[in-house]
């Protein structure tokens, strides 16, 4: 009968073999098991209702072995996305999931993360120069203080994604929509955004002195309190976009302001409004 057991539970645990912690509680179940056949035996009862009864007494046992499955999977699953502090320089993470993965302090130049779920994930104090990030999902990452140096983001989700004082000099952002993006307090001069779409994105505090944009679309964007020198926006989309300078004892942002080019840009009225306060040069615009 002790046989009968064994293969009763080999039945159920069927499905989860492998899984540490469903192992160790199919020992401790079996061993239980055969206590409480023994005890029912001593009572009179004959074997097939000993038998009957002993599995009765668990209750339902497949429910409880999924849910320690489940839980120790998950478990497993947040220790092997923990990568702070790590030398991963040239790794291959292409097409893994690794939701809420934790990569601060690490080493990731020139990892390559195409087309990598990092949903959730945090990039801290890392050196990931030169990392391939094209068609990777960043939703909801937290990217602060990096060297980004010429890493790629080609088709790169990025939503509600958190990018701030990070180097990001030589970066490519290609044929990406960012989506309720920041991307603050960082040094922006010599990234580089091309076909892009920016949808609720965030600049602020940022240097953007003589970045091109042009041909780009920009909708709900706040450059408040950003460096503007220079920067072109020649045949671009703004619609409802923010330019804000803040408390300032000095007219520098409004200098800086008519120094931007929209030439041949398209703006709605409140955008265009709000240009036109602060001088900016508006000759060459098409209100829409």
């Amino acid at each position: 009968m002790n046989e009968k057991l064994t293969n009763y539970l080999k039945g159920v645990f069927a499905p989860y073999e492998g899984v540490k912690s469903v192992e160790e509680l199919k020992t401790d179940l079996l061993y239980d098991l055969q206590e409480r056949f023994r005890e029912l035996k001593e009572e009179g009862k004959d074997d097939e209702t000993a038998f009957e009864m002993t599995i009765d007494s668990i209750g339902d046992i497949e429910q409880t072995v999924q849910e320690v499955a489940n839980l120790s999977r998950s478990l497993e699953r947040q220790v092997v996305t923990n990568f702070s502090a790590s030398n991963l320089a040239k790794s291959d993470f292409a097409g893994v999931i690794a939701h809420k993965g934790k990569f601060s302090g690490s080493a990731l130049r020139r990892s390559n993360f195409s087309g990598a779920d990092l949903t959730g994930s945090t990039f801290a104090s890392s050196d990931v120069r030169e990392a391939n990030f094209d068609c990777s999902n960043l939703t909801d990452c937290n990217i602060s203080a990096n060297d980004l140096t010429d890493s790629s983001f080609h088709k790169s989700i990025l939503v509600r994604t958190n990018i701030s004082k990070s180097g990001l000099d030589g970066a490519k952002f290609m044929d990406v929509m960012l989506t309720d993006v920041k991307l603050t307090m960082t040094d922006l001069r010599k990234t580089i955004f091309d076909r892009c779409v920016f949808n609720g994105v965030d600049f602020k505090y940022s240097d953007l002195r003589g970045q091109r944009f042009d041909g780009q679309t920009f909708i709900g964007v706040k450059f408040d309190k950003s460096a503007l020198n220079e920067v072109s926006f020649k045949g671009a989309i703004l619609k409802n976009v923010s330019f804000i300078s803040g408390f300032t004892l000095t007219k520098k942002y409004y200098r800086a302001i008519k120094t931007i080019c929209f030439d041949g840009a398209m703006m709605d009225k409140l955008t265009y409004a709000a240009l036109k306060g602060m001088d900016a040069d508006l000759s060459k615009v098409t209100v829409i």
